[in-house]
């Protein structure tokens, strides 16, 4: 009788900690996102063709993940309330996000938005990053006082 093989199972303990700080890092940042997004306002039509600006509606922000020894997938709802999917692949770092839609039958589907390595994306030291101090000046402050090995 043939020996079936049996799926291999990796712990989260089990894989390098570069890859786990990575995965924690790329759902917190997805999950920020998803609740700094702010509620469009609603505005309405008057008779006489103008708008009247209503009450700003929040949208609920709901959002969901999962990960396995290679993938992170993140779920959430924008602010027009269409449910977003990124997938992370953390060995070959690539990122892919689709758009789903539901309602009436014609207008159900998903939608491929956008895809990217991110390989080089993670080597950066910065991009846009309007903090008080650069990472390679923080980096010195650490050598200085001896918190991390002069390179």
């Amino acid at each position: 009788m043939a020996k079936i093989n049996e799926p291999t199972v990796t712990h989260a303990s089990s894989r390098p900690r570069e890859q786990r700080l990575w995965m924690l890092v790329a759902g917190s940042l997805l999950a920020a996102a998803g609740y700094a997004l702010e509620p469009a306002p609603i505005t309405e039509t008057s008779q006489d063709g103008g708008t009247i600006p209503s009450q700003t509606v929040s949208l609920p922000v709901l959002g969901n993940s999962d990960s396995n020894g290679r993938m992170i997938a993140v779920t959430g709802v924008d602010v027009t309330g269409t449910a977003i999917l990124y997938v992370i692949d953390t060995v070959d770092p690539h990122i892919a996000v689709y758009q789903a839609n539901g309602g009436a039958k014609g207008t159900q589907g998903i939608k491929f938005v956008a895809a990217r390595k991110i390989g080089l994306d993670l080597k950066l030291d910065g991009l846009n990053d309007k903090s008080e101090f650069s990472y390679s000046d923080l980096e010195k402050r650490f050598e200085d006082d001896g918190l991390i090995p002069a390179k």
